[in-house]
């Protein structure tokens, strides 16, 4: 038993999805073969350790539960004999039991850290002796998509979730506040295997973003939380800290548990408020610039990398006879637009708020209880504004009640050339055969102004305890926590549903291919990708405000402030001047005003 009660045993690394993949295959290769041995003679005996094992393994790849009275009835053999091999098999820490009932009495059986690591080896070694012996004609796909340290990252595969040695004891089972984006349905589509490794139920409810935080702050105001667990988005860290809405995760856990290390610097640092981590990254996602790549070689184009090279790029695809248009981004009134407009002020190299500089960009990391001024009424302010203004004109009719999946979808159908766009949504296209755009895209941090940086601002979600959960439920609540942002579990996301968050996960070790995609064919595009971003992560270059240094792109988390409010009044006061088309500096000296 670990020293904290319910802590996952990590005896072992994970499997990765080529791994469980490989093993299923053999073990239904030994089942088949197995059954042409029994056939083969009419004296035969069966190896009831072999075939427990098998049946184990396989049960729990699949995510169903395993008896001892099934465990037994697979064996072969009969009751006592297979009853005395089950005991011999727990005894050597081949199996592991979790009680299943307040009693104690009942039992469930999983495969131990041992056993899965023992046919993960075994699979491998069949795989080699088949093709030594029988030869093979095709290379494996992961070998012809091979690049620098893949193969040594692959060898560092991390197991399956472990089951908790202890089930978490919740009335009702675990409560859980999302935001209802892909990473947290593929969560949701989980449920059962997550279910099975916490040993309860689990209820989760999802939002919009802004109903998400209505609904957040409604809770918080509640005498006693209706959510064990809840989601927010990064900037909201700032307000809920403030307000009192989150519990700090270093006065209610030991943080090195979190293996806070593994998190991207500007996710794991963007959780922290005061210098104390008010939640865990269980998303992070960096936005890009999706462009047809031949589109833009057909027209004799260059990828743009400033924002005068995007509205030339734009103006020389926009078709709109044709059905086509040049550009899509965030330009639906409130959030959506406000964040378009601080990511887009910081492509000009102005922060939104008064920060200081310091070298190679702004110090953002001392702004709980500092009085700082917005900065939006400047010129590089106006300059954001006005190329804001010129993208409307190449983009698609509908572009102001275009937010952050109304983009992606006429870009991953051919109705736009060119999209801002977050990577979570990049398999929308890249997974599906069918896109106008599907193997034909290419990606860039955000172009920008004269004298700026190119940048790739980093938003995404947190989860984290609220203040006011039931005392009763906090020592519950703190492991689920645990286990729903381990490495583990997004892996075991990621292996589920085709990788919908492929690109930039939250930690750097499920980041970094093979661990990027589960189909080593599609490789390729997922390492074009991470080269955009993974350079300036695994130096250290991440910072909160955008910047470059020797012309690596840096990423830029959206601080946490209250940005929730800076981000309506930005969004709310911009929207009239893009309908309206207004003077452009009575358009940003309005939001400048309602912001202080």
């Amino acid at each position: 038993m670990s020293q904290y009660e319910g802590e996952l045993v990590r005896e072992a690394p994970y499997l990765t999805p080529q791994a469980k993949t490989e093993i299923l295959q053999v073990l239904t290769f030994l089942e088949s073969f197995g059954d042409e041995l029994d056939g083969l003679m009419e004296i035969s005996a069966p190896n009831p350790y072999v075939k427990m094992s098998t049946y184990l393994v396989k049960r729990h790849l699949e995510a169903k539960a395993v008896t001892p009275t099934s465990l037994i009835g697979a064996s072969g053999v009969p009751y006592a004999t297979a009853s005395r091999r089950l005991r011999e098999m727990i005894d050597s820490g081949l199996i592991e039991q979790r009680p299943r009932t307040a009693s104690g009495r009942s039992f469930s059986l999983h495969p131990s850290a041992k056993m899965l690591e023992e046919w993960k080896q075994f699979s491998s070694r069949v795989r080699r002796l088949a093709a030594q012996s029988f030869g093979t004609e095709d290379r494996r796909a992961d070998t012809q998509d091979y690049y620098f340290g893949g193969s040594y990252l692959e060898a560092q595969t991390i197991q399956p979730p472990q089951v908790l040695l202890e089930p978490l004891k919740l009335s009702g089972g675990l409560r859980v506040l999302v935001h209802g984006d892909p990473t947290f349905m593929v969560m949701h589509g989980l449920k059962r295997q997550f279910e099975q490794v916490v040993g309860c139920s689990i209820q989760q409810r999802a939002f919009s973003i802004d109903r998400l935080h209505e609904e957040a702050v409604k809770n918080a105001l509640r005498t006693t939380s209706r959510y064990d667990l809840i989601a927010f988005d990064l900037p909201w860290v700032g307000e809920f800290a403030e307000k009192g809405y989150l519990l700090p995760l270093d006065e209610i856990l030991d943080i090195e548990r979190l293996n806070p290390s593994d998190f991207h610097t500007a996710g794991w640092q963007a959780a922290h408020w005061g210098g104390q981590p008010y939640g865990v990254p269980s998303q992070t996602t960096p936005e890009l610039l999706f462009y047809r790549k031949d589109l833009l070689a057909e027209a004799g184009l260059e990828p743009p990398h400033s924002t005068d090279a995007v509205l030339n790029v734009a103006a020389e695809l926009h078709e709109p006879a044709m059905g086509r248009y040049g550009i899509a981004w965030n330009a639906a009134r409130g959030t959506a637009l406000g964040h378009t407009f601080m990511t887009t002020c910081a492509d000009f190299g102005q922060p939104i708020l008064d920060l200081p500089k310091q070298a190679g960009g702004y110090d953002a990391s001392r702004l709980a209880g500092a009085d700082y001024r917005p900065t939006i009424d400047t010129d590089l302010g106006l300059a954001a504004a006005e190329y804001l203004m010129a993208l409307l004109q190449y983009s698609p009719p509908d572009i102001l009640s275009m937010s952050w999946y109304e983009r992606v979808r006429p870009f991953a159908n051919g109705r736009v050339a060119m999209a801002y766009g977050y990577t979570l949504l990049a398999p929308y296209f890249e997974q599906n055969p069918s896109c106008a755009a599907y193997g034909k895209v290419g990606y860039l941090p955000h172009p920008s102004g004269p004298n700026a940086a190119n940048i790739a601002p980093v938003g995404g979600y947190l989860l984290g305890i609220p203040a006011n959960i039931a005392p009763e439920r906090l020592a519950a609540a703190t492991e689920a926590l645990i286990v729903f942002t381990s490495p583990e579990a997004q892996t075991l996301c990621r292996t589920r549903q085709q990788n919908q968050s492929a690109l930039f996960g939250r930690r750097r070790s499920r980041s970094a291919p093979p661990f990027a995609d589960i189909r080593s064919g599609r490789r390729h595009v997922l390492a074009r990708r991470t080269a955009v971003l993974a350079a300036p992560a695994r130096s250290g270059n991440q910072r909160h405000h955008p910047h470059l240094r020797r012309g690596m792109p840096r990423h830029a988390a959206r601080r946490p402030i209250t940005e929730s409010r800076v981000a309506g009044c930005t969004g709310s006061c911009r929207s009239p001047l893009a309908r309206s088309r207004k003077t452009l500096t009575g358009g940003i000296h309005g939001p400048q005003s309602s912001c202080r």
